[in-house]
């Protein structure tokens, strides 16, 4: 069995296609914004991930990720996220190493409350850019798939 290291490291040259048929490497300092994982920077197809850093004391707007579920991995900082279960809003916080799902379409905010440790999170969506539909307020979602 051959073994190459660092094959697929280097990003495609502007304009080029990322290829698609092996495995590709995106290292920290290569990051597209917060994008890491998308069909800009990789050639993915269904999947988005990027990392997020929301600063002490911060917080989100209402929003919700349109048809995408969203997977979230706390790796550092206790972030809160804030959704309303249509009867009062729930605050749940999370501490490194958890995991949070977002369900699609479920309005909800994030946020960090420490005033001096900002919060880092990597963040998989189910589409393949990151979609946030801002909203005035948070509110129970009552889709086909809620009960």
């Amino acid at each position: 069995m051959n073994t190459l290291e660092n094959v697929g490291t280097v990003p495609a040259a502007a304009g080029d296609t990322p290829l698609v048929n092996r495995v590709r490497h995106v290292r920290s300092d290569e990051l597209d914004g917060y994008a890491a994982i998308s069909g800009s920077t990789v050639g993915s197809k269904r999947l988005w991930m990027g990392r997020v850093e929301n600063p002490p004391l911060s917080a989100t707007d209402n929003h919700h990720h349109g048809a995408s579920e969203a997977g979230i991995f706390v790796v550092s900082g206790h972030p809160v996220f804030v959704f309303h279960d249509g009867t009062q809003e729930v605050r749940i916080t999370a501490d490194p190493g958890d995991f949070v799902l977002v369900p699609p379409f479920v309005p909800h905010r994030e946020e960090n409350p420490d005033p001096d440790e900002p919060v880092v999170v990597v963040i998989a969506r189910t589409t393949q850019e990151p979609i946030k539909v801002s909203v005035p307020e948070l509110y129970q979602y009552q889709g086909a798939e809620a009960g």
